[in-house]
């Protein structure tokens, strides 16, 4: 399978001519939509904006890079990743040598992704927009990537339709979704309960085989969906994890505030035993496999 996604990736020509990067503006508004909408993304940004994904990310970066380089990018193209958080894939494509804009709709992520770059003195852009209205003209980049954000938009078809469209033909889209029946998809389930807005549908269909086919549907020419596994590594027990993830992870932040002192008892318990069951560390340290859904398609 993975000699199969190798030979898809060496099958793509990237044969833009060289230029000067003109970088996009800082910011561009969240995509309004109908009321509804409007307070669902409203909801949506206040959890991501609770905690510091940045803390969690940096558990991330190890499977970000073997995603990264599965993907034989080569230098000087044009990449955007949506819903970059705090530059965890874009960061590696900009020291790679790729052109890179990063998009999410947390303004405390895109300034963390800011400073990053600064700090390593990278050539990236950063702003604030919407994965479902991207700020950007048709075919604009040669990849596209999303690795476990643009996942959660509201409406799952305006995002894949906003991939595609943003894409050249022949470019790459790439996105890395946690699966349903992962750790990360049960993780999920577990807290969900208590901060899904209503009417939201379930992010985890983007680490469904068949429903990625019917999302991009004829826009992509190939294909290429493959399960891998991500490791969560601690230095620090379940216990401790599920406090690190309280603080610092969105949606478990929202979800123990949202409850009274006997629920996040009862909620520290649940996810206590979660990892504990799929832990696969001993002596104080944490070791858990996670599950998500590669997909790599070249643009009709």
């Amino acid at each position: 399978m993975e000699l199969e996604q190798e030979r898809l990736i060496d099958e793509i020509l990237w044969t833009r001519p060289a230029g000067k990067y003109c970088p996009w503006p800082r910011v561009s508004p969240i995509a309004p939509g109908p009321p509804e909408i409007a307070t669902l993304k409203s909801r949506i940004r206040r959890i991501w904006n609770a905690g510091d994904y940045d803390r969690l990310s940096r558990y991330m970066e190890a499977g970000a890079e073997r995603f990264y380089n599965r993907l034989a990018v080569p230098p000087g193209s044009r990449l955007l990743d949506v819903a970059c958080g705090s530059g965890q894939v874009a960061l590696i494509a900009a020291r790679r040598g790729a052109e890179v804009t990063g998009v999410d709709v947390s303004e405390n992520l895109v300034e963390r992704a800011r400073e990053r770059a600064r700090v390593e003195r990278l050539i990236a852009q950063f702003q604030v927009a919407d994965a479902e209205a991207l700020p950007f003209a048709a075919a604009r980049f040669d990849v596209v990537t999303s690795v476990v954000g643009a996942m959660f938009a509201p409406r799952p078809a305006l995002v894949a339709a906003e991939l595609l469209r943003v894409c050249r033909p022949g470019g790459l889209i790439a996105m890395a979704n946690w699966t349903p029946q992962g750790f990360i998809g049960q993780l999920f389930k577990t807290c969900s309960k208590f901060v899904a807005p209503s009417g939201m549908p379930d992010p985890l269909l983007w680490g469904d085989e068949a429903t990625v086919r019917e999302r991009f549907g004829a826009g992509v020419a190939r294909l290429q969906l493959t399960r891998r596994t991500n490791v969560f590594n601690y230095p620090f027990p379940p216990s401790e994890v599920v406090q690190f993830f309280r603080l610092y992870h969105g949606p478990t932040n929202r979800a123990f505030a949202s409850l009274n002192r006997a629920g996040r008892v009862a909620l520290q318990a649940e996810m206590e035993a979660l990892w504990s069951a799929h832990n696969l560390a001993a002596g104080g340290f944490t070791k858990v496999d996670a599950e998500w859904l590669e997909i790599v398609a070249v643009r009709a």
